[in-house]
């Protein structure tokens, strides 16, 4: 089994902290988000994995050896391959076209899920989908009573079905999909400007393969803040009793933390109230600060602050001071 991760992209909607660390390296939970894809994966599919194929931009060594080592951390060999420019989400897959041979997995390193996959490797494809609200941002499939995709349908205009893509599929032949990706560029055949996999398998359904949907129990986005805060959450709360998530070097006095929350190596927590779903990367120090529902990175420094729905970057440091005030009957305040 190879598994593909595409994840070039630029990451705006994260802006500033994807100014200094490409997004599916940023921290969930303790670990960066393209860490926790593969590993739920590898947890989950019950194959063994022989190849891992990270499509990055120019994200730097650093952080390109970091994936090699989320690789072989599975017992897998790591790969690095670029995407210079975003073309689309066939073309992102075919930048790692070596690894597009036998059973792939794809999976695109912008969401998380929760999810058991008992799925029929025999089957020509798996597309895993979650029903929402508004399917017109994504890519959605239909079906017929046999439960077979129908037709795939790029961020519909109008509405033809509410089962979105979630951006993780499964193929038995990985040279037959390589050879329509490549068609679509060799052909110039674009939809609204780029090179689309719902295009490449709209043309395989039509040389009689048949694809079948998977269902998740829980679809995580960490397109933005807000998302990735409240996937930080989710996350804590399925790992709390599976992984250890509290550094035994923390330091801590006259502290209150409540669970769940992840706290790495040398933490330091003074006269603090620390959770629910906060996550304290390495070195962080909380002073004097009530912080909850919130990711703070690492050697970041704060005192003095109250915080919630929030995420704090690397060696930032914010303080503030006390208050003198004077105020009057039936004042109300905020901050």
């Amino acid at each position: 089994m190879n598994i593909i991760i595409p994840m070039a992209g630029a990451g705006k909607r994260m802006r500033p902290h994807t100014l200094t660390t490409p997004k599916p390296l940023l921290p969930v939970a303790g670990k960066p988000i393209v860490q926790r894809l593969v590993e739920d994966i590898a947890e989950t599919c019950h194959e063994k994995i022989d190849n891992i194929a990270f499509v990055v931009g120019r994200f730097g060594a650093e952080a390109e050896q970091h994936l090699l080592e989320v690789a072989a951390r599975l017992g897998a060999k790591g790969h690095i391959c670029y995407q210079d420019e975003p073309m689309g989400t066939a073309h992102a897959i075919l930048c790692a076209k070596e690894l597009l041979q036998g059973n792939v997995f794809i999976a695109f390193a912008d969401t998380l899920f929760k999810a058991t996959f008992d799925f029929d490797k025999e089957k020509d494809a798996i597309i895993w989908c979650q029903k929402i609200e508004d399917p017109s941002k994504f890519g959605v499939v239909t079906l017929n009573p046999a439960g077979e995709v129908t037709a795939f349908v790029e961020k519909p205009e109008t509405f033809v079905s509410d089962l979105a893509i979630i951006g993780v599929y499964y193929f038995k032949d990985g040279e037959n999909l390589r050879s329509e990706l490549q068609y679509l560029v060799d052909n110039d055949l674009k939809e609204k400007g780029e090179y689309q996999l719902t295009n490449a398998m709209e043309n395989m359904r039509h040389k009689n393969m048949k694809f079948f949907t998977g269902q998740v129990e829980e679809w995580l986005d960490c397109g933005n803040k807000d998302a990735t805060v409240y996937t930080n959450q989710r996350i804590l709360s399925i790992k709390q009793n599976k992984e250890q998530l509290v550094h035994e070097s923390l330091k801590s006095l006259n502290s209150v933390i409540i669970p769940p929350c992840y706290i790495a190596e040398g933490v330091e927590i003074v006269n603090a109230v620390v959770g629910p779903y906060v996550s304290l990367e390495k070195g962080a120090k909380i002073h004097n600060s009530i912080i909850k529902n919130s990711i703070i990175q690492s050697y970041t420094h704060l005192n003095g602050v109250h915080l919630d729905n929030s995420m704090i970057g690397n060696q930032v440091s914010m303080e503030k001071r006390p208050k003198a005030l004077s105020m009057g009957d039936y004042t109300t305040s905020y901050e």
